[in-house]
């Protein structure tokens, strides 16, 4: 007679780093972290498609700051080994929009946040951008969820910076 234990799945995923140490990664937060990108890719569309409707011309930003040099430089390009892909939109702010006013653009930048939070360095090169003038103001998309609709709320960067110390 044969005694059959359960297999046990494995709670931990081994994966090696880019120094070839073995790191052990929880799988129930693999499963959060790609739900979490594709929550917000998701939501970065919908914002491109809010900003058309309003007769904006969007692209995406693909330049980033070095705030150590106060250059502006191409953001980097992220390769992903398993799915073959590089990832080109890595520039912050997300997007650079333009809209015709008279015989001017209006240029501005928005970046896509699902909380609306800007970290301590993105608020830093916010001020570099409205600075130096190469975007005349910046918005931080934020997700607002009324019942089962999502709608896409647009805060001006200088209403953050007011509430800044």
């Amino acid at each position: 007679m044969e005694l059959k234990s359960k297999e046990v799945e494995s709670v931990y995923k081994a994966t090696v780093d880019d120094s070839g140490k073995v790191v052990l990664k929880k799988k129930s937060k693999i499963r959060r972290g790609s739900k979490a990108r594709a929550t917000g890719s998701n939501f970065e569309l919908k914002v491109r498609k809010d900003l058309q409707k309003k007769d904006w011309i969007v692209d995406k930003w693909t330049n980033n700051i070095d705030l150590e040099n106060g250059a502006l430089h191409p953001a980097k390009r992220k390769y992903n080994p398993f799915s073959k892909v590089m990832a080109i939109g890595t520039g912050f702010p997300d997007f650079i929009c333009f809209q015709k006013m008279g015989k001017f653009y209006k240029i501005i930048g928005v970046e896509v946040k699902i909380n609306g939070a800007l970290s301590k360095i993105e608020k830093k090169k916010c001020k570099f951008y409205l600075k130096n003038k190469i975007f005349n103001e910046i918005l931080v998309a934020k997700k607002k969820k009324i019942g089962n609709r999502v709608f896409v709320e647009y805060i001006n960067f200088s209403e953050i910076e007011k509430r800044m110390r």
